[in-house]
């Protein structure tokens, strides 16, 4: 009986310790500025790699719908309007199986962002803002790309997470 009354005292101390310390999962807060709703421009693409722009957008509106904000699509019907840059996406070898030989490597996306109001005031924002995924290297080049595009579609689900989670800590 004794143990029981241990373990419901050390659960109720344990829930009022971080209740009250006012710690948050990230992207739980809210937007800046009272913004309830946002449009998401598309993603400007300043890289080398084709078709990056869209799959950050629409990984980024993922985002935001899926944590219950409004999304609208046109910026006149929106609180505010995030606009962004896809500046540069770099390559580099992580591992090496011979001397010449690739073995593993990690692409890196960098992306300035800014959000603004109606008028056109910026109410935040963010230069290079980025992210990197590793990928494996495979002894045909088709494999060796898919793998590439594939580090780069969980790279950008991994950036648009962070992005969100940047807006909605609470000012």
């Amino acid at each position: 009986m004794f143990l029981k009354r241990k373990y419901a005292w050390t659960i109720i101390l344990s829930w009022l310790l971080f209740s009250a310390c006012g710690y948050r999962f990230p992207g739980s807060g809210s937007l800046p500025s009272g913004i309830k709703s946002i449009s998401i421009k598309m993603f400007e693409n300043r890289s080398v790699e084709t078709g990056v722009e869209n799959v950050i957008t629409n990984d980024l509106i993922y985002e935001f719908t899926r944590h219950d904000r409004a999304v609208v699509t046109s910026g006149d019907m929106a609180d505010a309007i995030l606009a962004g840059v896809v500046k540069s996406i770099s390559t580099v070898t992580i591992s090496h199986r011979g001397e010449y030989t690739s073995n593993e490597r990690r692409v890196e996306v960098k992306v300035d962002l800014q959000l603004t109001d109606k008028s056109g005031g910026v109410i935040w924002s963010a230069k290079d803002v980025s992210d990197n995924q590793e990928y494996k290297i495979m002894s045909d080049k088709q494999s060796t790309e898919r793998n590439r595009k594939a580090a780069i579609e969980r790279l950008s689900k991994k950036l648009s997470e962070k992005i969100y989670n940047s807006l909605t800590v609470d000012f």
